[in-house]
């Protein structure tokens, strides 16, 4: 994956969060102070929470915000933070996995398919919440093509 989309800045370790809406603040912040959002793009993905929740099961959820959100991407970016003890995003679900996505045009879809391919395998969840360096988060998105 370019580094430009996801980078050292935008992966943040071992986060302890007390909620949903503080973990979908944070991993929107990290997109916002790496240019990759504007600042009303945070709100936009609470917003989508309130519709559906972006909990995908295994620990990940993939906050983003709403259709009409496009406006406020500058650039297609992702942001990572894993929570070890968890958040609860409701409904019995815990996340220990949190990935941002903000996507300009259709460059989104590109970056979903690689998280689901990543995310499909439980042992890289695991990778990710185990890990201690976000070179090590990095290499397991470098190697899906």
């Amino acid at each position: 994956m370019e580094n430009e989309i996801l980078n050292e800045q935008t992966i943040k370790l071992g986060a302890k969060l007390s909620g949903k809406e503080e973990a979908v603040r944070y991993v929107g912040g990290i997109l916002v102070d790496n240019g990759y959002v504007e600042t009303e793009y945070v709100e936009k993905m609470l917003e989508r929470e309130e519709v559906t929740s972006t909990y995908m099961g295994n620990y990940v959820a993939i906050p983003h915000g709403t259709e009409d959100s496009k406006n406020t991407v500058t650039k297609t970016g992702i942001s990572i933070v894993t929570i070890p003890d968890g958040v609860d995003f409701g409904s019995g679900n815990t996340v220990k996995v949190l990935i941002g996505i903000a996507g300009k045009g259709d460059e989104h879809l590109e970056v979903l398919s690689k998280i689901a391919i990543i995310c499909s395998e439980e042992e890289n969840i695991q990778k990710m919440i185990d890990a201690d360096s976000s070179e090590q988060i990095l290499a397991l998105f470098d190697e899906v093509e």
